[in-house]
């Protein structure tokens, strides 16, 4: 995975103070590997999830708050 290259999508909610994560939607479509990482630290890790797994996550996120 080369995340350079990698077109990278703030969260709708990123107007919270700060606390945002990015994800890359074409990464997605193109291998079914969702990218997420955090927007404050562009380079650090990045989480990979299946498509499954980040429905899951959204459905949490959206579940708490």
């Amino acid at each position: 995975m080369t995340t350079e290259r990698t077109r990278w999508i703030k969260s709708t909610y990123s107007n919270n103070g700060g606390q945002c994560i990015e994800w890359a939607p074409k990464h997605a479509a193109a291998t079914g590997e969702v990218l997420i990482r955090d927007s404050k630290n562009p380079t650090g890790p990045v989480l990979t999830l299946t498509a499954d797994a980040f429905g899951g996550l959204v459905a949490l996120a959206k579940s708490h708050g």
